[in-house]
């Protein structure tokens, strides 16, 4: 299966299969981190022939996606006396490749770059579409850049050594795209109608659609960020130790619902639908704000905020999206009063 990403400045594909054989005749630079190598890089080895190869280790968990651990990857591929020409492999979970991008990005003021995901989450989201970064004390992916890779490799393979907890993060980024664009698509998760790799594919289309339409999020694009504005906050006041990303994620859907619900949009039917779909995936769906005027402040730090004005992406039925700014603060404190 084969999904095509067409942007102004890059077309390349993705493909949803078994691994291919990788011939690069360059220096090419692994970043993975230990867990994954430990499970996988053997069957990687086996199906990649290089010039010449080094393996960049860096620690796993999203507290570690920062500049030190930048610094460390940049300083491995200059000690190795790599040039414009060499090749990163992001070779990982959704942590791995925004960082692996974003060093690629830099170095050298940009080299190309592959991806290799080998969570569900990065195979349906994070991989897909050139977003990079690293966080900073002040919140989640601020420090990054649009960069798009040479290819994508999605092999559900990676899948068999996945725990439990982040399989079901990376089918929250699914549901989160089923309840923003395709109804039918979010029907059929919930009949458990779709394999695994359907599942991917559709994500992927998903994905690929909204990127080629929208590459530096000026638009529709920033639809794909339903739960974040909320979940971003929750990982940054639990200092990214307490939920995985689509955990927060989830939580976050469920705070969106609550304010579209308030706004009189989506019903209190269609949440319990979407909060009973994460729910068979062991997702969390709550979350005790301690200080909602804290939370509040929290919002400014979001990307999508431009001159102090927060961006909200709230479904307005299942299927169907609504942006919305300029809100009330009074009405986002009793969204968030909700969760006390």
């Amino acid at each position: 299966m084969k999904v095509t990403i067409d942007t102004p400045n890059k077309t390349y594909d993705i493909l949803i299969d078994k691994l291919p054989d990788i011939d690069l005749d360059t220096k090419v630079a692994i970043i993975t981190n230990p867990t994954v190598a430990g499970y996988h890089l053997n069957y990687l080895l086996n199906h990649l022939k290089t010039k010449e190869l080094i393996i960049i280790t860096l620690p796993d968990g999203e507290e570690y996606k920062n500049y030190e651990s930048i610094e460390y990857a940049l300083d491995r591929l200059f000690d190795a006396k790599y040039d414009r020409n060499s090749v990163i492999i992001a070779f990982g979970g959704g942590v791995i490749g925004d960082m692996s991008g974003f060093c690629a990005s830099i170095f050298l003021r940009g080299i190309k770059f592959i991806q290799i995901p080998t969570t569900l989450l990065a195979m349906v989201d994070s991989s897909v579409g050139g977003k990079t970064g690293i966080n900073n004390k002040y919140g989640k992916n601020l420090i990054g850049s649009f960069y798009q890779p040479e290819a994508v490799y999605i092999d559900t393979h990676f899948l068999s050594t996945l725990p439990k907890r982040e399989f079901a993060a990376g089918m929250a980024e699914v549901i989160k795209m089923a309840v923003m664009f395709d109804k039918e698509f979010f029907e059929k998760l919930e009949k458990e109608a779709l394999s695994i790799e359907e599942i991917i594919k559709r994500s992927v289309e998903i994905k690929a659609n909204v990127v080629n339409q929208d590459e530096k999020e000026r638009g529709i694009r920033s639809v794909l960020n339903y739960g974040h504005t909320f979940g971003h906050v929750i990982e940054n006041l639990t200092n990214y130790k307490t939920y995985l990303h689509g955990e927060a994620v989830a939580i976050g859907m469920i705070m969106a619902n609550e304010l579209s619900i308030a706004l009189g949009y989506l019903t209190r039917e269609e949440n319990e639908r979407i909060k009973k779909l994460l729910k068979k995936y062991d997702l969390p769906t709550s979350f005790k704000i301690k200080d909602e005027e804290e939370f509040y402040e929290h919002f400014f730090a979001d990307k999508k905020t431009m001159n102090n004005k927060i961006k909200f992406i709230i479904p307005e039925h299942i299927g169907k999206y609504k942006i919305v700014q300029n809100l009330n603060k009074e009405i986002l404190l009793e969204v968030l009063r909700k969760f006390k």
